[in-house]
């Protein structure tokens, strides 16, 4: 006689399209090709009634702009996509807590929520070593949400440290942004 089981106990659970968990996700794939690109891996989406309107990741060394921080360009692109600097119906995912630049500009652009990955005990801005994102003189406040797929996060930034490290030690030259990336056959496209 066969044992009866719940049909329903080995079905994964459904795929929630509108979850932090999803939008970090998408957020990862963007740090990963920051990383293809030598770029410090951190990669940032920004959603508007659940759909995502920008997405970017690190191009300090491709654009040599230091400013070029995954959320800053990303947030232009939001600007952008909704014609107003104001984001106050939109929620910025990243994969590393923002810096006190990229804080102040979350702040200026009056992003609702800031949900991040890791944190950043040394210079983060967002509850890490300061926040800027709920300071009590500013003009408006973000919700913060952190630690969502944080290991995943940790793992993308020491990958890359842990690779750059390597190459120092072998004596080869550092690599600095898809520029150093040149190729005879032409640039490849692999997405955004």
């Amino acid at each position: 006689m066969r044992e009866m089981t719940d049909p329903s106990a080995s079905i994964d659970p459904p795929l929630i399209l509108t979850s932090d968990e999803h939008f970090m996700r998408e957020a990862l794939r963007l740090a990963r090709k920051a990383a293809r690109l030598d770029e410090v891996p951190i990669g940032a989406v920004i959603v508007h009634n659940q759909r995502i309107i920008a997405r970017a990741w690190n191009q300090v060394e491709t654009l040599k702009d230091a400013t070029a921080h995954a959320e800053m360009l990303a947030l232009t692109q939001a600007e952008s996509a909704l014609e107003d600097w104001r984001l106050a119906e939109c929620d910025l995912y990243v994969t590393k807590e923002p810096c006190p630049m990229c804080a102040g500009a979350i702040v200026h652009c009056r992003v609702r929520r800031v949900i991040f990955g890791c944190p950043d005990v040394k210079g983060g801005a967002a509850g890490g070593f300061w926040n800027l994102l709920q300071a009590p003189n500013l003009n408006h406040r973000c919700e913060i949400t952190q630690g969502v797929l944080g290991d995943e996060c940790v793992g993308v930034l020491k990958d890359f440290f842990a690779e750059a490290r390597r190459r120092k030690a072998a004596g080869l030259p550092h690599q600095k942004g898809a520029a150093a990336k040149t190729d005879p056959e032409g640039p490849v496209f692999d997405g955004p």
